[in-house]
């Protein structure tokens, strides 16, 4: 039995450079990090007892005798790439899909690990982003950029630059304290509304709009977060502020990035002393993201009484084997 432990991410800046067809041309960079919330992927080999080969539990529950039968895209093209058979696969979570939380990239990720594992192989934390990447983007034809892949693999607060050669990541040089007084100026909202992230980038694609000169000033904020953070004596309140500007952008790119109603909360964290934030993910609704200096926590806590809180901290690991128990498996038997 195996049991992969990956986090999730929240992204900061650089959203949507991430992309190949416009890092490739002008190259891109984002700064995110991963928290302490996880996907779980718990993998073993099905015993031959049913008359079933293969046990999948996620919302839902399949049981198939061929790979060809699995409804779910990633877990069977997963199971083909690696040419894995006769298993039983189960996914938990922290939080719930569809939330812009990078979830589906998360889950990818510890898949793949996972079964990576039972096949007595090892993969580099690139490794298994590139490989997650080709599973999401290429055999499953999902549309959407490559950051959540990589945080998810990697772990921690990075800055990861893109271009036509491939991806480079960076962490951010910053100290535990002042690490920790960003951490302690960010709160998590649930908005209860969610849509899937590639329907989105089609969206934005099916606009046929040239976003070029509002992906490039997203490009450019990159840096200046990178500054401010890593700069001891700048002040933090300025992350804020650019989240704000930052997202002022991202608004503008569609209308299905945001919505009346996700307007209306952002407006009324304003009003409260939030200095900034954005909503995570490609849009459309799951968790809005604010910073808030210290002494204005409570009273934004009060405002928003009517929505989830979702405490959190930093991470630094990535996706981990949480548990291995090797098994024997005859493979000869399982493609007979």
């Amino acid at each position: 039995m195996i049991i992969t432990k990956t986090p999730f991410r929240m992204s900061f800046f650089g959203g949507g450079t991430d992309i190949p067809s416009f890092f490739e041309k002008y190259r891109g960079a984002v700064i995110s990090t991963t928290f302490d919330k996880y996907a779980y992927v718990n993998v073993r080999h099905l015993p031959r007892f049913f008359d079933y080969t293969t046990e999948l539990v996620y919302s839902q529950t399949e049981r198939v005798v061929s790979v060809d039968q699995i409804d779910h895209p990633a877990i069977r093209e997963a199971m083909r790439m690696l040419d894995m058979h006769e298993l039983r696969l189960s996914y938990d979570a922290d939080l719930p899909a569809r939330t812009g939380l990078g979830t589906s990239s998360s889950f990818a990720v510890g898949m793949l690990n996972a079964f990576y594992c039972m096949k007595g192989k090892y993969r580099s934390k690139k490794d298994l982003a590139q490989d997650a990447i080709y599973l999401e983007r290429t055999l499953c034809n999902e549309a959407g950029g490559w950051q959540d892949q990589i945080a998810a693999s990697f772990g921690g607060l990075n800055r990861i630059d893109f271009d036509k050669h491939g991806f480079q990541v960076r962490p951010v040089i910053i100290s535990p304290s002042r690490k920790k007084q960003l951490n302690d100026r960010l709160m998590l909202f649930f908005t209860g509304f969610t849509r899937v992230s590639s329907e989105i980038q089609k969206d934005l694609l099916a606009e046929k709009r040239d976003r070029t000169p509002e992906l490039l000033a997203m490009l450019e904020m990159v840096d200046r977060a990178q500054a401010i953070l890593e700069e001891p004596s700048s002040d933090l309140d300025e992350f804020g502020r650019l989240l704000d500007e930052a997202w002022q952008i991202k608004r503008s790119l569609s209308n299905s990035v945001s919505s009346d109603a996700i307007d209306q909360i952002y407006e009324r964290a304003k009003k409260i002393g939030a200095l900034g934030g954005k909503l995570l993910g490609a849009g459309g609704g799951g968790f809005l993201l604010f910073y808030v200096p210290v002494g204005k926590r409570k009273a934004l806590r009060k405002e928003l009484k009517d929505l989830l809180e979702v405490p959190f901290a930093f991470e630094n690991e990535g996706t981990q084997v949480f548990y291995y128990q090797p098994e024997s498996y005859d493979v000869e038997g399982a493609l007979d």
